[in-house]
């Protein structure tokens, strides 16, 4: 079941790890990752295209989701 935060319709599954076992980026860490300005980021979590959970005035970004993200948004190039 997804976990909703605040305003925003940023959602973590809470089927997934502990989260003593989770790793959380910050939106530059994740902008720095994914080679794309903070804005894009903060799109991304608004948007609800990648999971976040908000710590204050902060957002923080499950790594794994991050990766599995990129994972499912890559497109491959075929060869004529």
């Amino acid at each position: 079941m997804p976990v909703l935060c605040g305003r925003c319709r940023c959602v973590m599954a809470a089927d997934q790890r502990p989260l003593n076992e989770v790793v959380f980026l910050t939106v530059a860490e994740v902008a720095t990752v994914m080679r794309v300005s903070k804005m894009t980021v903060y799109r991304l979590v608004h948007s609800g295209h990648l999971p976040a959970i908000r710590v204050g005035r902060s957002f923080r970004v499950p790594e794994q989701a991050v990766h599995d993200y990129l994972r499912e948004s890559y497109v491959g190039v075929e060869s004529a």
